[in-house]
């Protein structure tokens, strides 16, 4: 009788170890309860395993216990179910879907356990108060059920149920107990790695969001264009990226003078480290001095705290001075220092620092003008004018207006979560024949109203009329000079109609047609075209061929 009784411990110890051995491999809660269930299943007088947790309710319209339950808030979810009928071996017991999928806080021993942390032992010949279906007990040959806290650190994770065919004693109850511990641990292990899951997979989301989003911010940032002074911009900066020499790039504003400063310092060896920028216009006079160089506690009313500068953030990286020829004249001298000797000395500190910078400057001033009229000095101008860069207006570089309207189209459709929508023909020849005051900048803000104003359609472009390029003049009359009379401001009209049909093959009609370029009805441009003897029968021939004979007919 001993050597069995040491034989069933033998076999139930070495179950246990099977489990504990098994349990920390898996790292999926989910996973891990229906391993543990199953397993716990084939020990010897094992009925039924199941495993309930603390969950929101989500059922509660439709629960089998609603009645009893108070908060409907948060209930008991079974979880992982395993077992085997006795009376039928084809009956599996592992739906999660039953009468008891659910139990209220303090309902019924699940409920009970899940609210006290106190495991319930039941002996069905002692006590049949706890059963809810005592036939099924007996069909069954349950006599034992074993009702076990989760916990782990003193928090309840769940409800480990076990339904044994034998009477449950102290030692067994011990053991269930020891089973109980070992699988809130594995609980706990499973659910902090797939958080660490969960938060690897969210920063790598999160990764891949903020690189998209530099990469977009970089490419919206790429020199767009082919035209010559593009091409000659792109060959000097090729050329300087590779030093170290200070870059001054002059242009009016909106034409994209940081931009250039930014692809210099991309091209450069010093990629890796960052590029500052130091809007010079934007800081007041008596700040300007601890921006660059930083200050030391107590320097002056409200330097509370030791401060670095713009020099000490883009150490060993580019310091881009925008606006330059607004820094002050009393200043310009310390700059000067910084550039010659690599050192400065913070505001209120008497040591001297050493800094490794290199310098891009840019301002819509002439500067030789500004140090004629002394508000510039001369040695800090040749200073920073080692290498320059002419930032060309869009006016001198038409030629990339589709590829730049394509551009803005394409990076703000994504920023505002639209469609890409369409842009005619004419409405490209219409901006080409602008003058732009404001350079690319102005042509981004012309294209974005657009865009949130198109409503879907193809886009429209609002450019006033005083500012094109192809007025009067290029039609060879000085509007300065003399006063039009009639015959030649219909001989003006004839040929700005004739341009129009040329640079658009002749289309009159649509959103790519000569009338929308024109600013016209169409209806109203086919019949100033019949007034002036324009018609378009002759279309079959060459397009040059008929302009030319058109236009030799009118002329």
């Amino acid at each position: 009788m001993v050597g069995a009784m040491e034989g069933v411990i033998a076999k139930g110890l070495e179950e246990l170890a099977d489990l504990l051995l098994k349990l920390p491999q898996e790292h999926s809660c989910q996973r891990l309860l229906a391993m543990a269930v199953r397993e716990i299943a084939k020990w010897e007088d094992v009925a039924l395993v199941r495993v309930w947790q603390l969950r929101e309710g989500d059922i509660c319209d439709r629960c089998s216990l609603a009645e009893e339950c108070q908060t409907r808030v948060k209930c008991m979810h079974l979880v992982a179910s395993s077992g085997r009928s006795f009376v039928d071996k084809q009956v599996v017991w592992d739906r999660l879907d039953g009468r008891f999928a659910r139990f209220p806080i303090g309902v019924r021993k699940v409920g009970h356990v899940a609210k006290t942390g106190d495991p319930v032992t039941i002996n069905l010949k002692d006590d049949r108060g706890w059963v809810v279906d005592p036939k099924w007990a007996i069909d069954e040959g349950v006599k034992g059920i074993n009702a076990q806290p989760l916990l782990f650190h003193g928090e309840i994770l769940g409800v480990l149920g076990i339904f044994t065919r034998r009477e449950i004693d102290q030692d067994l109850a011990r053991f269930q107990r020891m089973v109980a511990d070992h699988l809130a641990m594995a609980i706990a292990n499973a659910e902090a790695f797939e958080k660490i899951r969960d938060l690897h997979s969210k920063l790598e989301l999160e990764n891949e969001y903020l690189r998209t989003e530099v990469e977009e911010i970089r490419n919206f940032g790429e020199i767009v264009g082919r035209s010559e002074p593009v091409q000659q911009i792109v060959s000097k900066i090729e050329l300087v990226a590779r030093t170290d020499a200070s870059v001054l790039v002059t242009g009016e504003s909106g034409t994209g003078k940081e931009l250039i400063a930014r692809e210099v310092h991309r091209r450069s060896q010093r990629k890796d480290k960052p590029m500052i920028r130091v809007n010079c216009a934007g800081i007041p006079a008596s700040l300007f001095e601890s921006e660059l160089f930083g200050h030391a506690k107590g320097a002056f009313t409200g330097a509370l705290r030791d401060r670095p500068g713009r020099f000490e953030a883009a150490a060993g990286g580019t310091l881009f001075l925008d606006e330059v020829g607004e820094m002050p004249f009393d200043l310009q001298a310390k700059l000067l220092r910084v550039l010659q000797e690599g050192q400065y000395e913070r505001v209120g500190e008497d040591r001297t620092r050493h800094v490794d910078v290199r310098i891009i400057a840019a301002t819509n001033r002439n500067l030789k003008s500004e140090v004629e009229e002394k508000r510039f000095r001369e040695d800090l101008f040749y200073r920073l004018n080692v290498f320059p860069i002419e930032a060309p207006p869009l006016r001198h570089r038409q030629e990339d207006i589709p590829a730049l309207v394509a551009h803005f189209v394409r990076h703000l459709s994504k920023r505002h979560g639209m469609k890409a929508p369409s842009v005619p023909k004419a409405q490209l020849q219409a901006l080409a024949n602008y003058s732009w005051p404001g350079n690319v900048r102005e042509l981004q803000n012309q294209v974005e109203r657009a865009l949130i104003t198109c409503g879907g359609k193809s886009l429209r472009f609002e450019v006033s009329g005083a500012g094109r390029a192809g007025g009067a003049n290029s039609a060879g009359i000085d509007s300065d000079a003399e006063i039009l009379n009639e015959v030649q401001m219909v001989d003006l009209q004839r040929r700005n109609i004739l341009k129009a049909l040329k640079q658009l093959d002749g289309r009159v009609y649509g959103d790519d047609g000569a009338a929308a370029m024109l600013g016209l009805k169409p209806s109203t441009l086919a019949s100033r075209m019949k007034k002036l003897g324009i018609e378009l029968r002759a279309k079959r021939r060459p397009w040059d061929e008929w302009f030319n004979c058109i236009q030799d007919s009118v002329a």
